[in-house]
This record gives structure tokens, C-alpha cells and sequence, in this order.
């Protein structure tokens, strides 16, 4: 029976491994990359690492096959990410300025996690991040991954949250359309960027 659950450090490297399989656009980026960590390095572990208790899966029965990874202050997940991430990511990867090829493109995203602090941060201060292995897309659970994660900041009164899409995922960008999600003014062609009001907790709800 597949069901939405709350992270478990178990998940690790399955989450890892999502990650991975959907990085190219929505597909697999195995070898696309110098090295295959890369993409769970800057997308999916500082988010496991710093926050694990905004983070839910999807489990089929076999384990992770997609999850929500969210953080509820932009502001403060960039500050430790600069603090504590980027020097662990120094370890292994090298920083090239200017960034040229695809790689060094890459890597300079993990180099530079103040590209996060986008235009409207003071509206919507969370921001999140879905995947889904292909066989679990379609089936609804991608919806309610955001219905998970929104209810959760709700309980915590954060006003909105935002994401930024691949631009070549467009499965991506009309699934945050069709769930409401709007285009911010600083979004552009190269960088999109969505965003969406998240409503007061009703009184009385569990937080």
C-alpha cells in the first residue's frame, strides 16, 4: 500500500536516489554529472541534514520512491547552508569562477546558496522541493505531498511558500499551475519561480 509518511533516517539514501533519477528535467541524471552525488549534495541532503522534520516521503512498500523536502525560514536554511554545507561540499567538489561548463555551472549552485534569497522572500518565506519516480507520477501523490507539507506550515503560521522549476521539466510547471501556484515578478525564462499564499490554520487545528 503506498502511503505519504514522515522522513525517517533510513531513507537516506533512497531519498538520495530519487533525487538522482529525477534531476535531468524530471529524469534520470546518472552520469550527467562528474560525479552522481552532486545533485542529492545540493538538492536533497543539506534539506535531510538541517531539516528532517519538514521532509515526508512516499512509500510503496519498498521504501522512498519521492518525497517533499521543505524549509520553513529561507532566510535561516541559507545562513547554516553557508555555514555548514558549503564547506563539506568544498571536501569534495571544486568551486571554478567563472563557472563554464555544465559541471562547474552545477556546482556553483551549491557554492552559492544566497541564490535561494529570491526577490520576494518577506511573502513567502518556505520553500520546497517534489520529486516522484515515474511510476508513482499520476496517481495524485505529488498533490498531496504539498497538501502535506502546506498543512504543516500552516500549523507554523508561515505566510507562503515558493519553488523554483527546471525549465525544461514542463510536467513540472503546469502541475504548480494547475495547483495554484503563480509565477513571481523576479521568475524569468532561465529560472522560473512560483509561489502560493498558504491559508491560516483553521482554529482548533492540530499543529
Amino acid at each position: 500500500m503506498t502511503s505519504i509518511r514522515p522522513y525517517e533516517p533510513g531513507d537516506y539514501d533512497a531519498v538520495s536516489r530519487v533525487c538522482l533519477l529525477t534531476a535531468d528535467g524530471g529524469g534520470d541524471a546518472t552520469g550527467l554529472y562528474g560525479d552522481d552525488r552532486l545533485m542529492p549534495d545540493i538538492w536533497a541532503r543539506p534539506y535531510l541534514e538541517f531539516e528532517p522534520e519538514w521532509a515526508w516521503v512516499v512509500d510503496d512498500g519498498s521504501g522512498a520512491g519521492g518525497y517533499v523536502l521543505g524549509v520553513p525560514d529561507t532566510r535561516a536554511f541559507v545562513a547554516r547552508y553557508r555555514a555548514d554545507w558549503v564547506p563539506r561540499l568544498a571536501a569534495r567538489y571544486e568551486h571554478v569562477e567563472p563557472a563554464e561548463s555544465a559541471d562547474e555551472k552545477m556546482r556553483r549552485l551549491g557554492f552559492v546558496p544566497e541564490r535561494m534569497l529570491i526577490d520576494e522572500i518577506e511573502d513567502y518565506p518556505a520553500h520546497l522541493h517534489i520529486d516522484l519516480l515515474p511510476h508513482l507520477q499520476g496517481r495524485g501523490l505529488g498533490r498531496a505531498l504539498v497538501a502535506t507539507l502546506e498543512t504543516a506550515l500552516a500549523a507554523a503560521q508561515v505566510p507562503g511558500v515558493h519553488l523554483g522549476v527546471d525549465p525544461a521539466n514542463t510536467g513540472a510547471l503546469a502541475f504548480y499551475r494547475r495547483l495554484g501556484f503563480t509565477e513571481l515578478p523576479s521568475s524569468s525564462p532561465d529560472e522560473p519561480l512560483f509561489a502560493r499564499r498558504i491559508p491560516p490554520a483553521a482554529p482548533g487545528s492540530a499543529g
